[in-house]
């Protein structure tokens, strides 16, 4: 059985550019990926298998309704005679936390499947089937810093991205992203800068900077707020951290996160805060 990693997605900025009249949001977002992971093993095989095991598994759900399961189904639309087999899930990472980690899995099935079947990880039946499978999978195909834009359907270039690690931090409160998008309280038609969707961030344009990821935000962090208080709290004790330069919620909540340029500020923060606070989730990665 060889085995992939699913890294956590940050989003390093997130702006809400408009809402469609289907209901669908229009989002902007310069993302990354930390070296904190869910692990998938596959081993091919003449049937789709999963087992999920770790200590996410509880939260991962239906197994007939998991991600990977959905990715795998939609490959298989896809391509005919599509080999598969057994995939085993090792579930870290929070579920419904902001860190896509359901989206991540779900990348690293397309990876395996595309392997096995001789075809690229851009491959057009991959993507598509991405795409199929949610909206923040297809940036986590590839698990390299870019932009997305639109609902998850346009990709900008890989970006460079200064050496940093992120401390992640989950009060082990799940946030339902509708109910964020509910307070953000956008209308239907809504666009902001009365532009029809928003443009992509520069692609592979200058490399990404602290300076400039400052200057940036998240969109929903306000509205997430509102629903779950104790986000303010995680933002408040990262802060607080020795050498932390960008403190900032990813996603829709409710994990947030520091950024630092020294690693070991960052694993004296992580080992601060796992002190502190032995109930919450606390990991730390360098980004990619």
């Amino acid at each position: 059985m060889k085995w992939r990693r699913a890294p956590a997605k940050l989003n390093l900025s997130l702006r809400v550019l408009g809402r469609r009249e289907d209901g669908y949001h229009e989002l902007e977002s310069l993302v990354a990926f930390a070296d904190v992971s869910d692990w998938l093993g596959f081993a091919p095989g003449p049937a789709f298998s999963l087992a999920v095991e770790g200590p996410g598994a509880g939260d991962a759900g239906p197994l007939d309704d998991n991600l990977v399961a959905r990715a795998a189904r939609a490959l298989a639309a896809r391509v005919p005679n599509l080999t598969t087999g057994a995939f085993r899930l090792v579930k870290r990472l929070p579920a419904a936390a902001g860190l896509g980690g359901g989206s991540s899995d779900a990348a690293a099935c397309l990876r395996a499947l595309a392997a096995a079947n001789g075809l690229a990880p851009d491959d057009p039946d991959v993507m598509a089937a991405a795409s199929e499978t949610g909206s923040d999978v297809p940036v986590c195909v590839s698990a390299r810093a870019r932009t997305m834009a639109g609902v998850g359907d346009r990709l900008g270039a890989p970006v460079a991205i200064p050496d940093l690690v992120a401390v992640l931090v989950n009060p082990r409160r799940a946030v339902a992203t509708r109910d964020v998008f509910q307070a953000l309280g956008m209308p239907k038609g809504f666009h902001r800068d009365g532009a029809p969707g928003g443009a992509a961030l520069p692609g592979a344009a200058p490399p990404v900077t602290l300076e400039a990821l400052a200057a940036l935000g998240n969109d929903l962090e306000a509205p997430a707020l509102e629903v779950l208080p104790a986000i303010g709290d995680v933002l408040d004790r990262l802060r607080r951290l020795a050498g932390a330069k960008l403190v900032r919620m990813s996603g829709s909540g409710a994990t947030c996160f520091a950024l630092f340029d020294e690693p070991r500020a960052a694993a004296a923060g992580r080992a601060r805060l796992a002190a502190e606070a032995p109930g919450w989730w606390v990991a730390a990665g360098a980004l990619r």
